[in-house]
């Protein structure tokens, strides 16, 4: 397997077949690894994802999208070096709406994607999250702790599935040998984040631009702790093409209070917007944030862009996004 070097992204031409590349996180990743020079092979059911993400990938010969369903088969007849499962439901809105294909994406998607890995001797990516901790009573959360966990709430579709794939993927490791690479990704934001998406950022952002009153579920003080997406991508770049197993939490352990967060958009975004307060959703987390000590020792990365940096760069996205589609 060839490595990266703590300061260089480059690698050598390779083929990946990247699951889930027509959504938020996945677009911008089939985008990077173009760039750096590698055959990219998009499967996505567009089911959350959405095709205009892939309109830059698409003017570039190395891209080749495949609308398809991973629990279903998924026929590739060439040789790939790296399988990237990006593929599930991220948003609350999405997995609740949709439990039981969030469940089977967890399961059934990622034993095929693993077999598929497997047979072509490939590197197997899996995109955890860190959901999988919980309500976490431990505080940042290291990659050792286990989580606290409702695993029949309406949240647990996401939890567990993610759980379960972890396992799975841990399993196919030890039985067959197969190489596989965990990244558990932190709340992530960035341009393509859809505006009705339903996490904080794209919520309170989209609310701003439109002067209505940002909501907050809970009373303000619960935190997140937010990762621009360049800095997701670069983290998921280093670690595929790394040595590291993981899991590897991959996210930015500045934690802001969700109050904290929506002052700062309306500031940043000059809205006239109020804040509006609106019970706490069953088994939202209070606290979310990473420890990172693993990330920044075994492949070299930690977050670079800040937090206003990323938020007015999202903002601007945003903005154009709602005025394209008014």
């Amino acid at each position: 397997m060839v490595r990266l070097s703590e300061n260089n992204l480059r690698v050598p031409s390779m083929k990946v077949l990247l699951a889930g590349g027509a959504g938020f996180i996945g677009s911008h990743l089939c985008e990077k690894l173009l760039e750096m020079g590698n055959e990219v092979i998009c499967v996505d059911d567009l089911s959350s994802g959405l095709e205009e993400n892939l309109s830059v990938a698409k003017t570039n010969d190395n891209f080749r999208f495949i609308k398809g369903d991973i629990t279903e088969v998924v026929e590739v007849n060439e040789k790939l070096d790296v399988v990237m499962n990006l593929a599930s439901p991220a948003s609350p809105k999405d997995y609740i709406n949709y439990p039981i294909k969030t469940l089977e994406v967890g399961s059934i998607g990622t034993k095929r994607l693993l077999d598929l890995a497997y047979q072509n001797n490939a590197v197997f990516l899996l995109t955890s999250t860190s959901e999988v901790y919980g309500d976490p009573l431990e505080h940042p959360q290291t990659e050792d702790y286990w989580g606290n966990v409702n695993p029949i709430g309406p949240r647990s579709v996401y939890d567990e599935a993610k759980r379960f794939a972890e396992a799975l993927t841990f399993s196919y490791y030890r039985e067959t040998g197969l190489q596989i690479r965990v990244a558990r990704i932190f709340n992530t934001y960035g341009p393509r984040i859809r505006p009705s998406d339903g996490r904080v950022v794209s919520n309170f952002i989209a609310q701003a631009i439109c002067d209505s009153d940002l909501t907050i579920y809970g009373d303000g003080t619960q935190t997140r702790s937010l990762c621009y997406i360049d800095d997701q991508v670069a983290g998921l770049i280093k670690l595929a093409f790394s040595d590291c197993v993981g899991p590897v939490n991959i996210g930015n352990p500045q934690e802001i209070s969700i109050a904290d967060l929506a002052h700062t958009i309306i500031r940043l975004v000059g809205s006239k917007s109020q804040l509006i307060y609106e019970p706490l959703p069953i088994d939202d987390p209070v606290r979310r944030c990473p420890d990172i000590s693993r990330a920044m020792l075994h492949i070299g990365w930690s977050p670079t862009v800040s937090l206003e940096v990323g938020l007015g760069s999202t903002i601007d996205w945003m903005r154009a996004k709602l005025q394209r589609d008014s």
